[in-house]
């Protein structure tokens, strides 16, 4: 017979999902108290879209139409990788909020109680996912208001480019969560996501990989950021998606799996 104690203790399954509710309010209330962090990494993919396209948008547009410069072929050719690498700027901060977990002490107190161990990190998981979400809206009402627009895409298409968004930004979101605890401390944490906002720099974000030259085609076409972009802006736009849809999503479920796999191992044996 059970004790009324056993029977009052919570599944495991609704004990996770408890405290895992917990964290993610926890984490969402940190980020509303402390929003300068989120703003600051918000404003550099909208530092670059203006830049990109009053600054060199009829240059850049004149180079790959062929010398007849039209800006707003080039908005629309921009901002598909301008909401990718948002969500790469966006889960810095993420890294940043669990390098300072790590070493203010507060994950050892969490050790101590009777909680389930892994919501810490869903927490701060689906914080980053949900935070992502909205810098995206944030930033794609940036681009509609200077002119982007995508009328072709059905629907589908749209549901479509909003799930590779989604599962791009919990992608990146277990890899900063790695590199969060990895990391000595917050300055360590920012100076290890770095290469989240870099790498799209290196992609065909701004330019077609045809255009770059060819020793540097490598870098920019073996990379996750180059299909997920070209299946971004196949959907959104119309062109040709080809292989890059399967080489998008293969690239998001290997570096989520091995950023689950990295956090999670690194989690259980950190002793701060």
């Amino acid at each position: 017979m059970s004790t009324p104690q056993a029977s009052a203790r919570p599944a495991p399954l609704s004990l996770a999902v408890r405290d895992s509710v917990t964290m993610l309010r926890r984490n969402l209330l940190h980020a509303r108290r402390y929003p300068s962090l989120t703003l600051n990494l918000l404003l550099t993919p909208i530092m670059l879209l203006l830049l990109f396209v009053y600054i060199f948008g009829d240059a850049m547009s004149a180079g790959i139409g062929g010398g007849r410069p039209d800006r707003s072929a080039y908005i629309a050719y921009v901002v598909p990788g301008l909401l990718l690498m948002t969500v790469g700027s966006t889960v810095i901060g993420t890294a940043v909020s669990v390098s300072n977990d790590m070493n203010e002490g507060i994950i050892a107190r969490f050790r101590t109680m009777a909680i389930h161990r892994p919501s810490v990190l869903v927490g701060h998981v689906v914080g980053s996912v949900l935070q992502s979400v909205v810098s995206v809206v944030l930033v794609g009402a940036v681009a509609v208001a200077i002119g982007f627009r995508s009328t072709d895409a059905t629907a589908l298409e749209w549901l479509a480019a909003f799930g590779l968004l989604v599962l791009f930004a919990l992608a990146l979101t277990w890899i900063a969560v790695g590199m969060g605890l990895v990391s000595p401390n917050a300055e360590a944490a920012s100076n290890n996501a770095m290469p989240l906002i870099l790498l799209p720099l290196l992609s065909s974000a701004f330019t077609p990989v045809d255009a770059m030259p060819g020793w540097f085609r490598p870098i920019a076409e073996y990379q996750p950021f180059t299909p997920a972009i070209e299946t971004l802006r196949g959907l959104l736009l119309g062109s040709e998606i080809g292989h890059n849809g399967w080489l998008a999503i293969l690239w998001c479920l290997g570096l989520a799996g091995l950023g689950w796999l990295w956090s999670t191992s690194t989690f259980r044996r950190d002793p701060k």
